[in-house]
């Protein structure tokens, strides 16, 4: 299962100089995405808070049916291309917005589909914890706001 994320070094919309708190965030995200291709749920069980909700096109679920679907493959997030990220952080909750295209295997059929994704993290001692993920269907020319 070969690398899901790539970012466009180009897209002319992303922060020049993140702070180191906000880079460790796209860091985090950029290796849940790769977590989610191999389907490592070990990697990924640690990262979702225990309060943590999954927002999809076709439901709302929480933590361990989410790493459930993963395991099982019932989504398959093959790869995400990241074209765009913007973070925001405010004391202790950190906010990731990412403009993807998805290439994902669901219940069997290949799909690709062009998203804004949200992720709320909140940090608990040394680490972050994801707390929300939210999918948002959106067209290939939305654009996300620095």
């Amino acid at each position: 299962m070969g690398a899901s994320f790539a970012q466009n070094p180009n897209a002319g919309t992303a922060k020049a100089n993140p702070t180191k708190a906000e880079q460790e965030i796209i860091n985090l995200s950029k290796e849940k995405w790769q977590w989610m291709a191999d389907k490592n749920v070990d990697k990924l069980a640690p990262l979702f808070h225990d309060k943590s909700k999954f927002v999809h096109m076709s439901g709302t679920w929480k933590k361990a049916e989410e790493l459930d679907i993963i395991k099982t493959g019932s989504i398959w997030y093959k790869k995400a291309d990241v074209h765009d990220v913007a973070v925001e952080i405010v004391d202790d909750v950190a906010v990731l917005w990412s403009r993807i295209t998805l290439t994902a295997v669901v219940r069997g059929n290949d799909v690709v589909t062009e998203f804004t994704v949200t992720e709320t993290f909140k940090k608990q001692g040394n680490d972050w914890k994801l707390l929300a993920l939210t999918f948002s269907s959106v067209r290939d020319t939305h654009t996300i706001k620095h």
